[in-house]
């Protein structure tokens, strides 16, 4: 068998530190998840029943939901934020994680 020891001369790199471990539940990426998942639905309704200003609506409301989590991430609610950060320390102080 081949031996699969390591030298003591031989460096390990190790990879940097993980980012926030909130896995995207954040109000930033929920009203994302929601407006646009509203969005596709309702531009789906609007090429099955033909309705051309329907299909605009629900682009409309795709783009507002993306526009719309870019600023509350902006504003702190994404991932990493301050109001992300300052809820999960009141909940960890609570006894509440998730």
């Amino acid at each position: 068998m081949a031996d699969r020891s390591t030298s003591p001369s031989e460096t390990a790199y190790l990879p940097p530190s993980p980012p926030p471990m909130n896995h995207g539940h954040t109000t930033a990426a929920w009203t994302m998840t929601v407006l646009v998942i509203a969005g596709f639905v309702i531009g789906a309704v609007g090429m099955v029943l033909a309705l051309p200003w329907l299909l605009w609506a629900g682009i409309g409301v795709t783009v507002l939901g993306v526009v719309l989590s870019k600023i509350l991430q902006v504003m702190g609610h994404g991932q990493g934020g301050d109001k992300t950060r300052a809820k999960q320390e009141r909940a960890a102080a609570a006894g509440k994680g998730h």
